[in-house]
Parts: structure tokens; C-alpha cells; sequence
């Protein structure tokens, strides 16, 4: 089959497709025939040796939709399944951007049966984000919450789900996508000036540390999105940042929502799997709004 590598680090032009052995499912696992596969910024940092592996061949990605086409021992699922999942970490020798994977199958979940699979692919690794991100908050219904980054995946799909539990929530965002963040459900919008200690609770999908703990009222809570980075805690805010995590159950949850109507998925622009080192090139940019997906 034919997978996405690094062998060395560095920019887009590092990103290869090379041919690799089909991998075997083994206990509790399945293999999925991927049809779709996002691109996300984790992806752009194990390339460049954010996360280590020096002298190894590397594969990326961790989103997936496709379809069950083999199964080890003790799992619930199907061959010919239509599924999601999320295959977490940072340094193997396969990730999702390939033409087949192997997951666990507690990170599996049946897919939206609403979208196509490019649109199925972009939930798993921001969907779960965002869902475990607001648990680690723990407001109640009527208590406000500030989401910084509220354009981008991570950021919308907390604004949709805060929005869907009954939070009162603010979005900062850039001037351009006002109407993009209040389409998803933010009450209040600001693209700038936060009065400080003036919410419950602050998502920070935008990585702002210490200037967004700032808004957060005495005794609220902080929550990043990049592990080991949040700002230390302050006024008895609780700071601390999400590691996302395989829930299989959660994603169904997820999943469901999205059939609902309640989570917009958003793709920007596809592409083949042999111009991977393309899609780089496009993330590197930025300004993207929606998932770059990559289709075997």
C-alpha cells in the first residue's frame, strides 16, 4: 500500500509517499480501507521534529473514515463496517495518511451517516478535543465561557457543543469570521479587547496562555489545548490542558450530534494521497478555515 512518511525533518517537501507493507490487524484491533484522512497542525509538527524520532521513518496522521476490511480477535466490529476513528501518536512507523490503517477498537465509532467520508474524517481528533477540553471545565448550564481560536476546527466545534449544553458563550475570532462563529452558536463575539476575570471559563484553542487566564473570574477555570503549556494557576483559577485521548464511545456520541445537525464538519479542499507534501504546503500557510483532507 502506499502511506504519507518523513524520513527527515523539515517543511512540506520532506512529506513522502512511499510503499509500505499492509498492516494485520491483531487482538482488538481492526483494519480500516481508508477513504478519507484530515490533515491537522500535529501533523506539520511531527514533520518538523517537534515531537522527536530523529533517523526514523515517521508516518503522519491520526483522523480516519473508511471501512472495516478485516478484524482480529475480540472486537464488536464488522467487515464492511462504515466507521470513524482516531489513531493517536506521535512517533510511528504508520499513521492514518495511508491506504489502509490498524486502530484499537475502543477508538472506533460507527460514521455520521449524513456526511460524506472527507467530512466523516475531519470529527475525530477535534470533535474529541474539543468534548474532552469542556468535561475538564466543568461549568454548568447559564455559565459563560470564552473560546479564543472560536474559527478554527477545535475552536468551532467547542463553540457548538458549549452552545448545545446550555453555556453562554463568547467567541474571539478574527473580524472576518463573526459570522461564521455566531452561525455556530456563540452568543457574544469579540475580535480584540476580553475584560479580564469576566467569564467562568476559558478554551484556549488559540494557545494566547497567560493573557487568556486573565479573563477567567477568580476561582474559574483555564483550559488549553496544548499539553504542558498552560500558564501556571492564579486567583484559584484551575489551570490545566487537555491531552485528547481514544473514546470510541465518546466519538459515537459525537458522531450522533453531527447526524443531529448540532456539529457542522467543514472541509476546505481535498487531495489525492500522492500530493500529501501538497497539503503541507497549503497548511504552512494558513488562514484555512475547514480541514485539509487527504483521499487515498
Amino acid at each position: 500500500m502506499r502511506a504519507a512518511v518523513v524520513k527527515a525533518f523539515g517543511g512540506p517537501e520532506t512529506v513522502e509517499v512511499v510503499e509500505s507493507a499492509v498492516p494485520e490487524p491483531g487482538p482488538r484491533q481492526v483494519r480500516i480501507k481508508v477513504a478519507a484522512a484530515t490533515l491537522n497542525p500535529v501533523d506539520a509538527g511531527v514533520r518538523g521534529g517537534f515531537f522527536g524520532g530523529a533517523g526514523k521513518e515517521i508516518g503522519l496522521g491520526w483522523d480516519v473514515a473508511g471501512t472495516v476490511d478485516a478484524t482480529g480477535v475480540a472486537t464488536a466490529w464488522g467487515v464492511g463496517d462504515q466507521v470513524i476513528a482516531i489513531d493517536p501518536g506521535m512517533v510511528r512507523p504508520l499513521g492514518t495518511h495511508a491506504e489502509y490503517v490498524v486502530v484499537e477498537t475502543d477508538a472506533v465509532a460507527t460514521a455520521p451517516a449524513t456526511v460524506d467520508a472527507a467530512h466523516a474524517s475531519t470529527l475525530p481528533l477535534n470533535g474529541l478535543t474539543a468534548v474532552q477540553a469542556l468535561d475538564l471545565l466543568e461549568l454548568a448550564e447559564g455559565q459563560s465561557l470564552l473560546v479564543t481560536g472560536a474559527a478554527g476546527a477545535v475552536g468551532g466545534f467547542a463553540v457548538q457543543l458549549a452552545a448545545h449544553r446550555g453555556l453562554s458563550v463568547t467567541a474571539l475570532a478574527r473580524e472576518a469570521d463573526e459570522e461564521l462563529v455566531r452561525s455556530l452558536g456563540a452568543t457574544h463575539f469579540t475580535s480584540g479587547a476580553v475584560a479580564a476575570a469576566g467569564f467562568d471559563g476559558v478554551l484556549d484553542a488559540a494557545f494566547l496562555g497567560e493573557p487568556a487566564l486573565e479573563w477567567v473570574r477568580d476561582g474559574g477555570a483555564y483550559v488549553g489545548v496544548r499539553p504542558g503549556a498552560e500558564p501556571a494557576s492564579v486567583r484559584g483559577v484551575r489551570s490545566t490542558h487537555v491531552a485528547v485521548s481514544a473514546d470510541g464511545s465518546r466519538l459515537a456520541e459525537l458522531a450522533r450530534l453531527v447526524d443531529d445537525g448540532v456539529l457542522t464538519l467543514r472541509v476546505a479542499e481535498t487531495y489525492p494521497l500522492e500530493e500529501a507534501a501538497k497539503a503541507h504546503a497549503r497548511l504552512e500557510t494558513g488562514g484555512v478555515r475547514g480541514r485539509l483532507v487527504l483521499v487515498p
